[in-house]
This record gives C-alpha cells, sequence and structure tokens, in this order.
C-alpha cells in the first residue's frame, strides 16, 4: 500500500472503521473509532480506501458511574429504663 495522506477515512479487515493520522514510507498510524490509534507497517497495511475525508469526530459521551447498592442501616433499638 502506498503512503496515505492525513484524514483519510479507511475501513480495516479487523479494526473496522478509521482515520490516517499520520502516513510514511515506512509506518502509517490509524485512529479507529472502537480500537483507538494503532501503527501499521505501511507495505503490509491492506485496508478499504473510502471516498472523502473522514466524518467529524463526536464528543464522546459522558459516562455515567453506576451506583453500588448501600447496606441496609442496621435497626437501632431503643431502650425504656423504668
Amino acid at each position: 500500500m502506498q503512503i496515505l495522506r492525513e484524514t483519510q477515512y479507511l475501513k480495516h479487515g479487523q479494526y473496522g472503521l478509521g482515520v490516517v493520522t499520520q502516513s510514511n514510507s515506512q509506518r502509517t498510524t490509524i485512529d479507529f473509532e472502537l480500537h483507538g490509534t494503532k501503527k501499521f507497517v505501511t507495505s503490509l497495511l491492506v485496508a478499504e480506501l473510502l471516498p472523502g475525508h473522514a466524518p467529524a469526530k463526536p464528543a464522546p459521551a459522558k459516562q455515567s458511574r453506576a451506583k453500588k447498592p448501600r447496606a441496609p442501616a442496621p435497626a437501632r433499638v431503643k431502650t425504656v429504663t423504668p
């Protein structure tokens, strides 16, 4: 495979859709939507080039943390003294 231009949109067989972030005759770096950034040997890279530039990346959704269930409070016993 040849040197790719930055922002080239492509589809890789294992990692899915991604955007080229760097490319030279030795290495190509691709940022995949679901798998993060990966580096490849440019001459061995096998991917399907998609037309146009990559779509704008939406802001990552905020993830809320699941609340842990609270342990029930111990029962309070009221003692009456005569």
